[in-house]
C-alpha cells in the first residue's frame, strides 16, 4: 500500500485555524490546541448574540415608541393597544423609526388613534 503523507494538509488546516484567531491575545492567536478552543467559544457566543441582538433591538425599539407617547400623554402600553384595534399595520421597528427621525409624524399618528 502507498505511503499517505498528511504534512499539506494539515499545515492547510493550521493555518485556517489560526488565521480565525487574528487579534486575539496570547497563546490563543498562536497555538494550535488553545485557539482552537477560543474559536469555538467565540463562534457559541456569536451564535448565541446573533439571537440576543434581536431582542435588544426589540427592547430599544419599545423605549423610543414610549418615549414619544408620552410626550402625547399615553403610555407605551395604551398606545400599542390602539395601535392595534387603530388597525395600523405598523411594527414596532417602524414606528420607532417614526418617533426617532420624524417626531411630527408620530405626532399626528398619535392625534389620529386617540
Amino acid at each position: 500500500m502507498a505511503r499517505v503523507k498528511r504534512g499539506v494538509n494539515k499545515t492547510k488546516r493550521r493555518k485556517y485555524l489560526l488565521k480565525q484567531t487574528k487579534g486575539y491575545r496570547f497563546d490563543r492567536k498562536s497555538k494550535e490546541r488553545i485557539a482552537r478552543v477560543a474559536v469555538r467559544h467565540a463562534g457559541v457566543h456569536a451564535f448565541r448574540d446573533r439571537r440576543k441582538k434581536k431582542r435588544d433591538f426589540r427592547s430599544l425599539f419599545t423605549l423610543r415608541i414610549n418615549a414619544a407617547s408620552r410626550e402625547g400623554g399615553l403610555s407605551y402600553s395604551k398606545f400599542m393597544d390602539k395601535v392595534k384595534k387603530g388597525g395600523i399595520a405598523l411594527d414596532r421597528k417602524s414606528l420607532s423609526t417614526l418617533a426617532k427621525d420624524y417626531p411630527e409624524t408620530f405626532t399626528r399618528l398619535l392625534e389620529q388613534i386617540k
